[in-house]
This record gives structure tokens, C-alpha cells and sequence, in this order.
């Protein structure tokens, strides 16, 4: 059994879809961010960042239980576990997909997630930050959708584990002042992701 800690946050999507794309059974524990249950001892354990989401799995290598967090690495994990061709054998696809994964988790993910602080519903208004990540945000869209111009999905032709890591940020599209309009490639990826039945199954599991 898959056990899976985890918030409605974008990182947390990210693991809920690819549970849900590769039908694995699992356990839903939701860990509520917004009431610090994150903090908790027995969740610091096994997850020493404080930060969801996280899985343990009672049949990890070797058939012993395993924790992971970080939610790219969980993605590597659970895909591997599998074998699937969300993250194919071949050297050459899975490079094109690790570098659009650590772009996602380096790049997108922490500059998006300052945008939502600094634009969406902030306790202060702080001009220079705003602008700062408004400007870093429209440049990483310009990324994404230079990429998605010259291939039907981020890293390689099919859809992949870096596809499933990006999607959950760009759903919040409207947090970071952002029309998808003005990005018509990311526009079109972000429509065919949305219309996957795993895809909206795992955005409504919490």
C-alpha cells in the first residue's frame, strides 16, 4: 500500500495525478498547511523539509517500505516502481525529461510560488517584489511556451512525468496575472493536459 500525505497545493497535484494516471491504489492523509499540521513530529519523520507532499510505500525496493519526499522525486519513484513510459528507459527521452523536470522544480515551481505570495491576495503590497516576479513569471511562460512551440508536450513528443510536474503551476494561471491568450502553445498543452480523465480526477482528490 501506497500511503500518501499531501495538501491541495500544486506540488501536492503534481503526486496526486501521476497516482491516478498509473492507477495505483493509495491512502489519503491530507496534512493541512494552513493549520501547520505540517510541523507535527510524526509527519517530520518522514518528511525532514516540512513540506508535502510525501509517500511511503510498504513494498519499496527489496519489498521493504520506503519514504520519499520532494514531489519531482516522488514522480521518478513512483514511475520507475512501474515502469512506466511516463519516464521511458531510453537515455536519450529521459535526459530531455530530467532537465524539463529540474526546470520545473527549480525554475517554475519557486518562482511561480512567489508570484502567488506577492501577487494573489498578499498581506502587504510590496511594489518592487511584485514587479520582480510578475517580470520572472511572463519570462518563464516565454520558456514554456518557446518549447511547447517546437513539441506537442514540455520535455518529448508524449506526455511525460515533466508535463505532470508543470501542469498543477500553470493551472493557477490567474494568481500569477497571467492570460494564457498571450501564450498560445502553452494555451493548447494546457487544454490537452486538462482534458486527460487522470489528470482531472487527480486535481479534485483533495
Amino acid at each position: 500500500m501506497i500511503n500518501l500525505y499531501t495538501w491541495k497545493t500544486p506540488n501536492g497535484r503534481k503526486v496526486h495525478i501521476m497516482l491516478e494516471e498509473l492507477q495505483l491504489d493509495y491512502k489519503l492523509h491530507q496534512v493541512n498547511i494552513d493549520k501547520d499540521e505540517q510541523y507535527h513530529p510524526d509527519f517530520l519523520k518522514i518528511s525532514p523539509n516540512n513540506k508535502i507532499p510525501v509517500i511511503t510505500d510498504d513494498n519499496g525496493p527489496k519489498g521493504k517500505q520506503i519514504s520519499v519526499f520532494e514531489s519531482g522525486a516522488i514522480l521518478i519513484y513512483l514511475a520507475e516502481k512501474v515502469k512506466s513510459p511516463l519516464f521511458p528507459s531510453n537515455e536519450g527521452e529521459r535526459m530531455q525529461i530530467m532537465q524539463w523536470l529540474m526546470f520545473q522544480m527549480a525554475s517554475l515551481g519557486p518562482m511561480l510560488g512567489q508570484a502567488h505570495h506577492f501577487l494573489y491576495k498578499p498581506k502587504e503590497v510590496i511594489p518592487y517584489a511584485q514587479r520582480r516576479y510578475l517580470e520572472e513569471t511572463e519570462r518563464l511562460y516565454d520558456v514554456l511556451d518557446e518549447r511547447l512551440s517546437k513539441s506537442s508536450y514540455l520535455a518529448i513528443d508524449t506526455y511525460s512525468i515533466a508535463d505532470i510536474a508543470a501542469y498543477p503551476w500553470i493551472c493557477r494561471h490567474p494568481r500569477h496575472q497571467i492570460d494564457l491568450a498571450d501564450y498560445p502553445n502553452v494555451k493548447r498543452w494546457h487544454k490537452t493536459l486538462s482534458e486527460r480523465p487522470a489528470v482531472r480526477k487527480g486535481m479534485e482528490v483533495i
